[in-house]
């Protein structure tokens, strides 16, 4: 059976554009939804493998179905300018491809489909047609199946539709689905829809009464009053919104077969396009071999004991690419080792025979100590290439002999936070690999063991990426400046985390159950105390009857309504906290399920066999260099509430041991004080008083003693608002002050610190033309929203801009502080450990005879870190939990 694939041009441009992180290329051009379109396309075509394609797109002259709906509301939503200038790039790059494109004045894109999709349908060919427009779900049946891709951070996933997948989705068939749209609307294809009804009104309509039409005939039997009234009041716009949900299967559309048989889309046209747009990875299509297939001649698996002897006993020169293969369970199965040690020489050591994981790791140990290792996410493997006994004796400068090419990438572009090595070999080497998943599924390395040649090839293929791009990442970080931050802060970082996670922190068990019941006794008494302000029983964790006892049944200000009912957001309730003790006891109904959810029930299935937990830290996540925390987060223990910071108390140090707690005091503000080069917010600090009191002494025009405690409070809003980019508006919301007041606080701030407003202004001017901020260290952070045409991205990329600088300098002060800490530790021998990074505290298990020595030590190495025009100062305490050393 013939296949055709039938492609809904502006939705999927449209899906992409939002789907993908804002790229362009050298010229200025967007490209992201160009980009966006083709991985959905290749991903389509790769699983579909047609005989035919369309692309179809809607035209700029009106069309019947939208001048229908402009009588009635009006225009569409303009689509953004930097979307609009790539939908003729698009076209033309299926042109040079040699991709059939289908356009007419007066018919949209989806009737276009609909017909070509029914026409293929009668002629016997199994249909796939993609778009990311649910109104085309009507044209699924058995033959054609409706392919919704979403795309998110680049990555993207399909939904498949046959007709009975539209019922078990929707209740209904593709032909119901014209009226539940018709009922329920939808604004993104300008559709009315009856009001007050939504979608699960609209579904169970349709379930209860088999079509539109069938509803009218029975509309007294509808019990809700508001809907039936609705309804009755709004036949006209049911009916309007039926013609507009309805697709025109049978319209005037020239088409031949023969105009949209696939052919070689590599071509020469198209090449130069690709290159022109810099979409390097996908260059590797155009090559003889365009199945993406990169096996090597050169890659050999070896078995034997005396061969594997003759290879381990060479002098191998630097960088040598090496890729360890087990898998990532915490029993994880070492099945061998990769080993790239020239342009042509790569080798595959499988784990079997005389080839035992000792013998494998011993050599691997051996030829770390001469070359330069070169490999991808080392955090977890430096047990493969470093004993322990090694780094104690000569510290973290033995990382300088190993290259991780994920930290390197994630340096040179942060804004990307899922990079696995093919990614990197698409980027960089225009080398296009097949994933472990593709590969070998939700499969185990070990169970691969069988398919040698697979395994070894995929092995093989890391440790060549590895090695080839080594030097690549290398000149790019000395072109961007950033080569001596991974060399002395990032890659010895990697090992003290590597560390760290080994180590874990000590959990109570016993305990946390407690404090889990006890939070489950405060939600009770809280529950009770609601359901009696609000005088009923109700669903507090349901947002719709939330909204409706608060803002219907007890009359509250502030309600929003929207399609789903009334807002219930944390910044719409506490807006009305203070004045209402129900508001109240809801967020702290709210806090503690959370509390109980996350940390009492969560944190109990992450406690391991040695009573410790050993979270996971992500050291190339954020886009300002900050650490993150996984599995579980232990970064963000809330310490708003009493009983949530009563949480740490189940954090306990070993037999033997205290907790040492070390945190930077108000370390942005002292780096904007070093940054700005301002005198009177450096002499504030200089003076070694509340640095809120006198800002807020400085500010309002009052005698340091006079400050009452709501200037200070006021004060230290617009202190830490200015280093995040703060508007008037947001202070004013902080504050709960009209936004005058919020504008005549800042302006009083920056007239008392006028190098601080120079600073942000000049950091905000300068990101606007090279692109990015940088932090002391030289660390950038590219702000492609700073050149968006919507003025809401360009606010927020100037507060970026802002702050990147301060928070991202804050990063990689308490990287440098860990470094220090941690090779005072061993080079002096210490039993104490350093087991926690939260932002910009440290947590240290300190054996008890040591407490006096780590104090010293801590407050040396962390006041040390850096050198600025302020000093850096800690708050550091002890205790037998975390809760009393914090």
């Amino acid at each position: 059976m013939d296949k055709i694939v039938l492609l809904d041009g502006h939705s999927i441009l449209n899906r992409a554009f939002y789907g993908v992180p804002d790229l362009s290329n050298s010229k200025g051009l967007h490209t992201n939804a160009v980009y966006g379109f083709l991985n959905i396309m290749f991903k389509i075509l790769d699983e579909e493998n047609p005989n035919f394609l369309v692309v179809a797109f809607d035209v700029k002259a009106p069309t019947f179905r939208h001048e229908i709906y402009q009588e009635y509301k009006g225009t569409r939503k303009a689509m953004p300018e930097e979307l609009r200038e790539q939908v003729p790039v698009m076209k033309e790059v299926l042109a040079a491809m040699g991709i059939c494109i289908l356009e007419q004045a007066g018919l949209e894109a989806d009737d276009i489909l609909g017909t070509v999709a029914k026409r293929a349908e009668r002629e016997g060919m199994a249909v796939s047609l993609v778009s990311g427009d649910r109104d085309l779900l009507q044209i699924a049946s058995d033959n054609i199946k409706i392919r919704i891709p979403k795309t998110r951070g680049g990555k993207t996933e399909i939904e498949d539709y046959y007709a009975r997948d539209v019922q078990d989705r929707y209740q209904m068939t593709p032909t119901q689905f014209i009226d539940l749209k018709a009922l329920m609307g939808d604004a993104s294809d300008n559709i009315p829809g009856v009001p007050k009804v939504g979608e699960k009104t609209a579904t169970d309509l349709i379930v209860q009464f088999g079509s539109l039409e069938g509803i009218y005939n029975h509309i007294e039997e509808i019990t809700k009053k508001a809907i039936k009234e609705s309804l009755a009041a709004n036949r006209d716009l049911a009916d309007l919104s039926k013609v507009l949900a309805t697709i025109n299967i049978e319209s005037d559309i020239p088409f031949s077969y023969e105009q949209a048989v696939v052919g070689d889309f590599y071509t020469k046209e198209a090449y130069v396009l690709f290159k022109d747009l810099e979409f390097k990875n996908m260059l590797s299509r155009f090559e003889e071999d365009k199945t993406g297939d990169n096996k090597k001649d050169f890659f050999v698996q070896i078995t034997d004991l005396a061969q594997a002897e003759a290879i381990w006993n060479r002098k191998l020169p630097s960088p040598v690419g090496v890729m360890i293969m087990e898998d990532s369970s915490k029993d994880a199965d070492f099945v061998g080792l990769s080993l790239a040690i020239g342009d042509e020489e790569v080798y595959f050591f499988s784990a079997q025979g005389f080839l035992t994981k000792q013998y494998l790791v011993e050599k691997l140990k051996g030829v770390a100590e001469k070359v330069v290792i070169s490999t991808f996410d080392i955090k977890k493997k430096y047990d493969y290439f470093i004993s322990p006994q090694r780094m104690a004796e000569q510290g973290l400068a033995l990382t300088e002999g190993f290259f991780d090419i994920l930290i390197a990438a994630y340096l040179l572009n942060p804004l990307k936070n899922d990079y696995e090595a093919e990614d990197i070999s698409n980027q960089y080497l225009n080398m296009m690999l097949e994933s472990r998943s593709q590969l070998f599924g939700k499969g185990d390395f070990k169970g691969a063991a069988g398919e040698g040649d697979k395994l070894m090839q995929y092995a093989c293929s890391l440790a060549y990426v590895c090695r080839q791009v080594t030097p690549i990442l290398q000149q790019k970080l000395q072109e961007t400046g950033m080569y001596e931050l991974m060399r002395k802060i990032e890659m010895p970082l990697s090992y003290v985390l590597h560390d760290m996670e080994k180590i874990g922190v000590q959990v109570r068990s016993d305990e946390l159950k407690l404090y889990g019941e006890a939070l489950n006794g405060r939600i009770a008494e809280l529950e009770q105390l609601i359901y009696h302000q609000a005088g009923t029983e109700f669903n507090i964790n349901s947002p719709k009857q939330l909204g409706e006892i608060l803002f219907e049944r007890l009359q509250l200000p502030g309600g929003k309504k929207t399609k789903t009912g009334y807002s219930t957001a944390a910044d719409v309730l506490e807006k009305l906290e203070t004045e209402y003790p129900i508001v109240k006891d809801i967020l702290e109904y709210r806090g503690l399920a959370k509390l109980k959810s996350t940390y009492a029930d969560g944190l109990a299935a992450y406690i391991e066999e040695d009573s410790r937990i050993h979270t996971n830290f992500k050291q190339t996540i954020t886009a300002t260099g900050r650490l993150s925390s996984t599995e579980p987060n232990l970064q963000n223990i809330p310490m708003r509430m009493e009983l949530g910071r009563l949480i740490r108390k189940v954090f306990v140090p070993a037999s033997g041991q205290v907790f040492m707690d070390a945190d930077y005091s108000q370390i942005e503000l002292r780096i904007l004080a070093h940054l700005s080069g301002d005198e009177q917010l450096i002499e504030a600090y200089k003076m070694d008083e509340d640095i809120h009191r006198i800002t807020a002494a400085k500010v309002f025009h009052t005698p340091f003693e006079e400050v009452t405690d709501l200037q200070r409070r006021n004060a230290k809003a617009v202190n830490f608002g200015i280093v995040y980019g703060i508007s008037s508006f947001g202070l004013s919301q902080d504050l709960s002050i009209s936004r005058k007041e919020a504008e005549s606080y800042i302006a009083q701030y920056f007239e008392t610190y006028p190098k601080v407003r120079q600073f942000l202004t000049d950091t905000v001017e300068t990101a606007k033309i090279q692109g990015y901020v940088t932090t002391m260290l030289g660390r950038r952070r590219p702000i492609p929203e700073l050149k968006s045409a919507n003025f809401m991205q360009r606010s927020f990329g100037e507060r970026v801009a802002m702050n990147s600088p301060i928070q991202g300098t804050a990063a990689d002060i308490i990287k440098i502080a860990m470094i220090r800490v941690w090779n005072r530790l061993k080079m002096e021998r210490l039993q104490s450990k350093l087991v926690l990074q939260i932002h910009d505290e440290l947590l240290l298990e300190v054996a008890e005879d040591e407490v006096v020595k780590v104090k010293k030590l801590l407050a040396e190495e962390m006041k040390g870190a850096a050198q600025l025009a302020v000093v850096l100062e800690i708050d550091l305490h002890t205790g037998m939990n975390w809760y009393e050393a914090k």
